[in-house]
């Protein structure tokens, strides 16, 4: 029996979240030591399943089946493909500064004499999100992946409602009730979502006998599948329903400036930069894998959804006076590009949205821990209350510059690649579709250079005159990002190898090919003329 890796590497942090929450109370740095040393395993384990992962080799690798609740076809089933193994290193590589960006986070509710030790429980809770993401990008069992595409909103609710942010400019019972509700608003939106998909996961199952991804694969592509195409269209809704609320899409997507503007700054990197790639991802293996005749079927809707998303989420963001909330709206519009390019049923856009996914969570988490830096010294998320921070803190500007030009997509940055090979793949397919998306590129560079010259040029307003740049803590968070945004803006290889052999597998589930360009199309046909003459 081999080496049950993927196991291991769900395992290791769901480990560390039981032992976190077990430290004594008065021992509150030891759990946030333990908490970042079981984040950095986690992550050799991502790096491990990385390198055993062969690009060439069988579409689901270091696969591992287990019989489980027999009686119902329920197997533990898990095995990952390209895309699997860069959003698990993507999730692993981001927990480690989300732990230390939030070393101090919970510290004002702790006591050490408190029995409740919120400290341990804030790291514990994260590494158990860390675990149940890993394991929903590994699973190939449906109702495995079910199970902990549900259980993650848990240890989520208790980070937003229990744990939020307390920059607020009113008192803190005000502060207690907006955490709640925005608390309480993330969970019921995707409890009915999670309810609609338990329906067409059961209606899935009276369909197929089964609950193994590969199985139904396997069955359709032989023709022995039967489903019709009335009954497809009903399950795949009840699926996509789900996903885009977790996306989010519009207009499913009002939770998550609320989740957001009252979540720490790391809860919100967790948020939209992890727990929310859940959402696209599955649109790609589920959605797309399940039901491919259904997903043709609603592609149109679907695009316009996704526009209005880019669209509205930068119209949005424009408009806003909070910080985090501009971010929050922001990522509306990134999630937008990503299902663009999704439904763009082209090997460019699948390929982009992606890298996409990677490239948002690596801009997001730059962007969002360093204004939770700035928001952290002056105690407002409000934009009015900065101004002239650059002149006082000029490596925090800097750091906060390129995480806002990540966010526009400048060239030369990561995800400038990912945004042009989604409008690259859609113009091909859908060219009026792609031509509308690219205004959300003009709206990125109105919110995000705004955002910078409100807050950090000009004159320096006395409430930020005696603001501290960043300590080497917040360096050491900052800086990797930096610097992974670079490297991969000038060498997206490294990834795209990865991702462009499962793309190419998901096109072949759709039964999709590429549309040549009208050049290439007029020169063979040139060419075809001149053999005939």
């Amino acid at each position: 029996m081999s080496f049950p890796l993927l196991t291991v590497t769900a395992a290791v942090p769901a480990a560390g979240a039981i032992l976190t929450a077990a430290v004594p109370a008065a021992r509150r740095t030891a759990a946030k030591w333990l908490a970042l040393l079981f984040s950095l395993a986690t992550l050799a384990l991502a790096v491990l399943v990385a390198v055993r992962f062969d690009p060439s080799g069988d579409r689901y690798q270091l696969t591992e089946s287990r019989p489980w609740i027999a009686d119902f076809g329920v197997r533990y089933e898990l095995g990952v493909d390209g895309i699997g193994v860069v959003l698990i290193g993507l999730t692993a590589l981001l927990i480690p500064f989300v732990i230390a960006a939030g070393w101090h986070d919970a510290d004002p509710l702790a006591t050490k004499s408190s029995r409740w030790r919120p400290t341990q429980g804030f790291f514990a809770l994260i590494l158990l999100v860390e675990a149940m993401v890993i394991i929903s990008f590994e699973a190939t069992d449906v109702f495995l992946f079910y199970i902990f595409f549900e259980a993650m909103l848990i240890p989520m609710y208790f980070l937003i409602g229990g744990f939020g942010d307390r920059a607020h400019g009113g008192s803190e019972e005000n502060a207690a009730t907006q955490r709640s509700y925005a608390a309480v608003k993330f969970l019921l939106y995707n409890l009915v979502g999670g309810l609609i998909m338990l329906a067409a996961v059961i209606g899935l199952y009276v369909v197929a006998g089964n609950f193994s991804l590969q199985e139904i694969t396997a069955a359709r592509a032989a023709g022995t599948l039967d489903m019709s195409a009335n009954t497809e269209r009903l399950l795949f809704l009840g699926f996509f329903f789900a996903f885009a609320i977790k996306a989010p899409l519009w207009p499913l997507h009002t939770w998550l400036p609320n989740a957001m503007g009252e979540s720490t700054a790391p809860v919100a990197v967790l948020i939209t930069a992890v727990v929310d790639k859940v959402g696209t991802f599955a649109m790609l293996r589920f959605c797309l894998g399940l039901f491919p005749d259904a997903s043709k079927w609603a592609t149109p809707v679907i695009l316009v959804l996704a526009l209005i998303s880019i669209v509205y989420g930068a119209l949005v963001a424009v408009g806003q006076r909070d910080i985090k909330r501009l971010v929050a709206y922001a990522s509306i519009s990134h999630f937008g590009f990503i299902i663009l390019g999704i439904f763009a049923m082209t090997s460019q856009g699948q390929s982009g949205a992606t890298l996409y996914m990677v490239n948002h969570g690596l801009s997001t988490a730059a962007l969002m821990l360093v204004a939770g830096f700035l928001i952290s010294r002056r105690g407002s998320r409000l934009i009015a209350d900065y101004g002239g921070v650059q002149k006082v803190a000029p490596v925090l500007a800097g750091t906060f510059l390129i995480g806002g030009l990540a966010t526009l997509s400048l060239p030369g940055l990561a995800p400038f690649v990912s945004e042009f090979l989604v409008l690259v793949g859609t113009f091909a397919r859908y060219p009026v579709v792609g031509i509308i998306a690219t205004t959300g590129i003009v709206l990125a560079a109105l919110y995000t250079l705004v955002l910078y010259q409100r807050t950090m040029t000009g004159p320096v307003k006395e409430e930020v005159r005696t603001m501290p740049d960043l300590r080497l803590r917040e360096v050491l968070v900052v800086a990797p990002l930096i610097a992974l945004l670079i490297g991969l803006g000038v060498y997206p290889k490294v990834l795209t190898d990865i991702v462009n052999p499962a793309v190419e597998h998901t096109m072949s589930d759709v039964k999709q090919t590429d549309p040549q360009p009208e050049i290439a199309v007029e020169a063979e046909h040139a060419k075809n003329g001149e053999v005939a003459k």
